[in-house]
């Protein structure tokens, strides 16, 4: 009962400084693209180390930081950097967009598809990223809330509506412009809970050294490290919660702000992984988020709690400022200054996406395990766009139209949805011999390896066919 009052404390401690953060004032242009018009300053762009601060936290997921002291507890050091890895989606982001937005003066993805490829192919990833908004609500608000109580407990479920009644009220007051400046807050809030963590558990390691994995264990690891490798080309562009943070700068602040970020998120992420190691080298069972702070008594528990708390939020409050955005303006192509009318609408959107996000926590009651879906989120939304890399980065190929878009994204969605059938059967559809590496992430590996190539030949098809065939032919009749 005393933990539980503490914990509390801890959220209500949270909630203050992060409202300290959040602007009372922000206008119409401000909550969709993050400047400060409307703040009693002259409307400008978001600074460099604001945009450091906010891509790093919000790529710092919950989740992410379950999933990091999850892969590190079973695979060792070679877990840790293997979700590192992920991180490098930054600088395959930061220099696309970068070419996007000197080349064709493009002001978001969905814009320079629809120039690109049409508007249908605009709108099906639209669609695609909308899956990715929603998955992201649900797996964030599961980790804060199993610091409250077991799963479908009271606690549970009233810390969950808690973290997200809270962070839709100051997301449907302030949007990203929100977003960001609390990010800045959240940022710093993390670092500093990231140090007290180190400052426990390091000790240990300095007098006992790293625990030893078995071969097999640790070859699992670098085989789960190449599937995010192979996805880093791929998973950027499906997220919008970082994408949207790609046009709200300058390109070179932009590209600069992105490689900063993307240093400093995965190596948090790669720190925080010596949580799982400890928790293996403690030979402590269940989920390390949980049980290594819980090992060293309340202080660490709340530590933790705090970061999962930050982590969350500043994931949740860029999730609902990235779905007004969709629902919005980039669903409909728009290219002119935001209306009221376009607030309106992307202020319900927030609503929607809080609750719709979090029905699926309630399938507990319908006997699915949740918690290995949490980690399945990455693995299988990064499989299901794998086409994603070919449409974004061969893009300047003479030919490169609708054809090659098609040709590249349904092969990912279809492979997506094999692996994703897999872990809701639990059978073996893949057949062996496209597995690579070793250990339960072969399967994943091989999938998207095959796969990528198999999007990418598809894409070059579609290059082919855009050249050879008669231009009249092609042309697709205006939306």
């Amino acid at each position: 009962m005393f933990e539980n009052s503490l914990s509390w404390l801890a959220m209500l401690a949270y909630g203050v400084i992060v409202w300290q953060f959040a602007p009372k004032r922000v206008s119409i242009k401000g909550f969709f693209t993050g400047s400060d018009d409307g703040e009693g300053i002259k409307g400008s762009a978001p600074g460099l180390w604001l945009l450091v601060a906010s891509a790093a936290i919000s790529w710092i997921f919950a989740k992410s930081i379950a999933n990091a002291a999850s892969l590190a507890q079973a695979f060792g050091l070679s877990g840790s950097i293997g979700y590192a890895f992920y991180y490098l989606s930054f600088l395959v982001a930061g220099v696309v967009i970068y070419i996007i937005r000197t080349k064709g003066g493009d002001q978001s993805l969905p814009a320079f598809l629809i120039r690109k490829y049409g508007t249908l192919c605009a709108k099906l990833f639209v669609a695609a990223i909308a899956i990715r908004l929603f998955n992201e609500v649900w797996s964030n608000t599961k980790v804060v809330g199993l610091y409250f109580g077991d799963e479908g407990s009271a606690g549970y479920w009233a810390s969950v509506a808690a973290v997200t009644g809270f962070t839709v009220f100051y997301s449907w007051r302030a949007g990203l412009r929100g977003s960001l400046l609390t990010d800045g807050g959240q940022m710093i809030l993390a670092s500093v809970l990231l140090a007290g963590i180190l400052l426990f558990i390091m000790p240990e390691f300095a007098a006992r050294g790293l625990p030893q994995f078995p071969e097999a264990a640790s070859m699992a690891g670098w085989t789960f490290a190449g599937l995010a490798l192979v996805q880093a080309f791929s998973y950027p562009f499906h997220d919008p919660v970082l994408t949207d943070r790609g046009f709200i700068t300058s390109p070179k602040t932009m590209l600069k702000g992105f490689i900063l970020a993307g240093l400093i998120g995965g190596g948090f992420i790669f720190l925080f992984g010596f949580v799982g190691i400890y928790g293996a080298l403690e030979g402590l069972g269940g989920n390390p988020s949980l049980a290594v702070p819980a090992s060293f008594g309340i202080t660490m528990l709340l530590i933790v709690n705090a970061i999962m708390m930050t982590s969350a939020g500043s994931t949740l409050d860029s999730t609902f400022a990235s779905t007004a955005k969709l629902t919005a303006r980039d669903w409909s192509g728009a290219k002119d200054a935001p209306t009221e009318r376009q607030l309106t609408t992307g202020r319900k959107a927030v609503i929607i996406i809080a609750v719709l996000g979090n029905l699926p926590l309630f399938s507990l009651y319908l006997g699915a395990e949740v918690g290995p879906a949490v980690i399945a989120a990455t693995t299988i939304s990064g499989t299901m766009v794998m086409g994603l890399a070919p449409i974004f980065i061969l893009a300047f190929l003479p030919g490169a139209g609708r054809w090659s878009f098609h040709l590249a994204f349904w092969p990912g969605i279809f492979f997506g949805v094999i692996m994703t059938l897999e872990g809701a059967m639990g059978l073996q559809i893949v057949p062996a011999w496209i597995d690579i590496g070793v250990g339960k992430y072969a399967d994943d590996l091989g999938v998207n390896l095959w796969g990528v190539g198999l999007c990418t030949v598809g894409f070059l098809a579609g290059c082919a066919i855009e050249l050879i065939i008669p231009k009249k032919s092609l042309v697709a009749t205006p939306a």
